[in-house]
């Protein structure tokens, strides 16, 4: 048991976090996390769906179709701030300096591909005309312009992009300017998200980053409305405060700031959970911030999320069907046999292995609790070398066998078996989901009760060069969502243009 002070229980009061919360924290910190069993890879035909042309065709139609009776969200994780994608330039002006020898001398010594990259194509970033206006003149040799351009882009007194949040950076240059990832959100949500006119938007953010992202919405929004003759309601949340994670000692015992306040750490994307269950809408969009495509590109990518959508529509229709007739109508062995083959054909459930020796009523209870959950479909593009989650079949420690994404970190690598699956992986998932929250009778889940709390990580840190343990949460489209119905689509790769480094912004697939 924890001995908690007067000043803790002020402190978790202030959070909104239980002492039990807290001591669940410590229990999972001294059990450890295990790593998933992979049974074996999820591939086409088995476990990912692909479809032709003319399927497509028929499930984006579908979708168009039915959409009119719907609510439709995109729900955008926009939280955190850019300085990941400048760690190779931040790294260029520790080390690099004009006085010391030209630029093409650094970089034949350094063998820095990444500045080489940023400064051969340096004229193709979407903000070079900006931060060139600003510096001119201001150098007197290749070395010292380009150490001028980065400073300018990543000092406060410049772009300050080493504060700002990939939403609000420029990522794509157009004849008319530059544009952020908000505004292309804006312009992708127009193709796919909307309905009757309108497109709602939420971007979970940072609470430091509220007023930027306000600014930009303030311009932004009526230019693109205009232009796709859309009405736009963008609203935004941040983590939530209770959500943040318990730090402990190697020893287990929660470790202590230097005024003697307990240490808490934000608990990862996997927080927004909490965020996506505030939502009210019928079907719900997930992509993240800085995977946007350029306005060429844009039919493929609102074909691929209205394809996407068409396939949780056409299932979620006989979920319905199936789950109101199970609670309604009188349960006959032909109800039961229809109900199951749906499941385990079309929504990938695995019933337990002597599922046929239950009494009816049990068998009822199964399929009732199996097909009464959210709904989620993947787009999974193929593998070619990203990092990323994979799909993957699993079994958990009851023997229960699903299909969930699972990333690297997940997994036993040292166990020979285990990394030749996961190595096998075919595809991986782009952080594209389209998702299904309500029930036969339109009442919204409550997505916190399909969350696998043993999805989590646990890493080592240190604070003050003190070493500790940290945990983060199962992650928004793995542990947290574990127990929802999963279906997992190809998608083409258009679809998947993450921004991870500055470099990213150079790509074919970001240049107009």
């Amino acid at each position: 048991m924890i001995d908690f002070t007067a000043k803790d229980v002020q402190q978790l009061e202030e959070k909104g976090i239980s002492k039990e919360k807290i001591t669940d924290q410590i229990a999972t910190f001294k059990e450890g996390i295990p790593f998933v069993k992979l049974k074996k890879t999820a591939i086409v035909g088995d476990g990912i769906h692909q479809y032709t042309k003319e399927e497509q065709n028929a499930l984006i139609t579908f979708f168009e179709t039915h959409k009119r009776e719907l609510s439709l969200l995109k729900f955008v994780p926009a939280s955190g701030a850019a300085s990941r994608m400048f760690k190779a330039m931040y790294n260029f002006l520790e080390v690099y300096s004009p006085d010391q020898g030209s630029l093409e001398e650094y970089l034949d010594t350094s063998g820095d591909k990444a500045v080489k990259q940023f400064v051969e194509q340096i004229t193709h970033l979407p903000f070079y005309d900006e931060i060139m206006m600003r510096i001119t003149g201001s150098y007197s040799s290749e070395g010292e312009k380009v150490c001028q351009f980065v400073k300018t882009m990543l000092s406060e007194d410049g772009l300050n992009y080493g504060f700002y949040p990939k939403g609000l950076l420029l990522f794509h240059r157009y004849d008319e300017g530059a544009v952020t990832p908000f505004e292309e959100h804006l312009k992708e949500a127009s193709y796919y998200a909307k309905t009757q006119g309108q497109a709602q938007l939420h971007f979970t953010i940072s609470v430091q980053h509220e007023e930027l992202f306000k600014v930009e919405e303030a311009k932004a929004t009526p230019k693109i409305s205009e232009k796709t003759d859309t009405t736009f309601t963008v609203s935004y949340s941040n983590q939530k405060p209770s959500t943040d994670t318990l730090a402990v000692t190697l020893e287990n015992v929660p470790f202590r700031n230097a005024d003697g306040t307990i240490l808490f750490r934000p608990g990862g994307h996997g927080a927004l959970i909490e965020n996506l269950n505030d939502q009210e809408a019928d079907v719900i969009f997930i992509k993240n911030i800085d995977n946007v495509v350029v306005e060429s590109n844009l039919n493929a990518v609102a074909d691929s999320k209205k394809m996407l959508a068409g396939v949780l529509l056409k299932v979620q229709q006989k979920a319905f069907t199936f789950a109101k007739a199970l609670e309604e109508e009188e349960v006959t062995s032909h109800l039961l046999k229809n109900v199951k083959g749906f499941l385990e054909q079309e929504l990938n459930v695995r019933l337990p292995e002597n599922y046929d020796s239950f009494s009816v009523n049990d068998q009822v209870a199964i399929l009732k609790d199996k097909i009464n959950r959210p709904i989620r479909i993947c787009g999974m593009v193929k593998n070619e070398g990203e990092p990323g989650g994979g799909p993957f079949w699993i079994q958990d420690k009851n023997g229960n066998i699903s299909l969930q994404i699972i990333e690297s970190a997940q997994v036993d690598m040292d166990n020979h078996d285990q990394v030749a699956i996961f190595k096998n992986s075919t595809h991986f998932n782009p952080v594209d989901l389209v998702c299904g929250v309500k029930n036969y009778k339109g009442e919204k889940y409550q997505l916190l009760n399909f969350v696998d709390a043993k999805q989590g990580f646990i890493t080592e840190k240190t604070k003050e060069g003190k070493a500790l343990k940290a945990l983060e949460l199962p992650g928004l489209w793995n542990g947290a969502m574990a127990f929802w119905n999963t279906l997992f689509v190809e998608v083409p790769l258009v679809t998947f243009n993450p921004v991870k480094t500055v470099n990213d912004l150079l790509k074919p697939s970001h240049q107009v």
